[in-house]
């Protein structure tokens, strides 16, 4: 992986859209900046102000063409109902400028299906909300034989979680940055876990 959080400060960008589920980042978001170690941008496509799925009216830091696809970054993608209704245009070129980059992607509950329909998940190991889910959502997913029925899963640079699982999710973005020590990580899951 080319993330070099160890001696670099990383960027990890959120990607907020309408209707993005506002609890599945309430953790890695602040738990980043708690850390001091991520410099966090949230964005949506033109920059203008979203409304999560909890009401929430939030005005992104940047638009996506302000979104820079350097050796430290680091794309986080929040679930919701328009990935599932194919609702949201826009990101595929820069999801997979992340990707063929060699980049961190992260993604939670729905966001898993953008993934899929994108052929990401067809040829690295993964989980999501359901094998069954993830098939029913993208129809043109192949990559069953690679997916792991647990909460949260890092593989190498990719990231996924269940819906339910933002505890872990979060945890998986914490390791992967290096915010918090082993032993930091470990008092902060089990904190949030209980």
């Amino acid at each position: 992986m080319n993330l070099n959080c160890k001696t670099m400060k990383p960027t990890v960008y959120v990607f907020l859209f309408n209707g993005y589920i506002d609890w599945e980042v309430g953790y890695v978001m602040p738990g980043l900046i708690h850390s001091g170690k991520a410099k966090v941008q949230s964005f949506s496509l033109d920059g203008k102000k979203v409304k999560s799925a909890g009401g929430l009216r939030v005005k992104p830091d940047l638009a996506i063409d302000e979104v820079k696809v350097d050796e430290n970054a680091l794309l986080i993608l929040p679930g919701g109902v328009p990935w599932e209704e194919n609702k949201i245009t826009g990101m595929d070129q820069l999801v997979k400028e992340f990707l063929e980059k060699g980049m961190a992607v992260g993604a939670i509950c729905a966001a898993t299906v953008f993934l899929a329909q994108l052929g990401v998940l067809d040829d690295m190991t993964h989980t999501s909300n359901g094998l069954k889910y993830l098939k029913q959502h993208a129809p043109d997913y192949e990559g069953e034989s690679l997916y792991v029925d647990v909460p949260a899963l890092q593989s190498g640079k990719l990231v996924t979680a269940s819906g339910t699982s933002s505890v872990e999710f979060a945890r998986e973005i914490f390791s992967l940055t290096h915010a918090y020590t082993e032993e930091e990580l470990e008092e902060w899951y089990m904190l949030f876990r209980m």
